[in-house]
């Protein structure tokens, strides 16, 4: 019960510095969305070869706008594809992203974005989309009704 009790304070301390990173783990993600009932928004990319996967980082997940409110408001969730040998992932990380995208993501679409709740259960689904970080917000709020 002590460790139990630790590991949720652990979390607690830790989201404020973390939640705006990427989380590479859906059990880790899970555990963070549950400690503060949060959704997650699970992104499939392809950061070195998918061009609407760079726009959306560039206009959408890397702005101030975004990255502040998602700080308070999701658990934000990253598989990425990369093509490129430079950019390789580990055999185990390669793996995690495998088996999300077997789940959630079967027709292999990229840039893929999934919002769910902190059992998985799928809330909504987008993808790029030519909006400013306030409207994208809205559309990954509308979600969650």
């Amino acid at each position: 019960m002590k460790r139990l009790l630790l590991t949720g304070y652990f979390l607690f301390l830790l989201l404020p510095a973390t939640s705006q990173e990427w989380q590479t783990d859906l059990t880790t993600a899970q555990k963070l969305a549950s400690v503060h009932d949060l959704p997650i928004v699970l992104v499939f990319q392809g950061s070195d070869w998918c061009a609407p996967c760079i726009k959306l980082d560039r206009e959408i997940w890397s702005t101030d706008k975004f990255k502040a409110y998602a700080r308070q408001h999701f658990v934000m969730l990253k598989a990425d594809f990369p093509k490129k040998k430079a950019n390789a992932l580990t055999v185990e990380q390669q793996e995690k992203n495998n088996a999300l995208a077997e789940k959630y993501n079967q027709n292999g679409y990229f840039p893929y974005v999934v919002v769910m709740n902190k059992d998985g259960e799928v809330l909504g689904t987008t993808s790029y989309k030519k909006m400013d970080p306030t409207e994208y917000i809205s559309l990954l709020e509308s979600f969650k009704s």
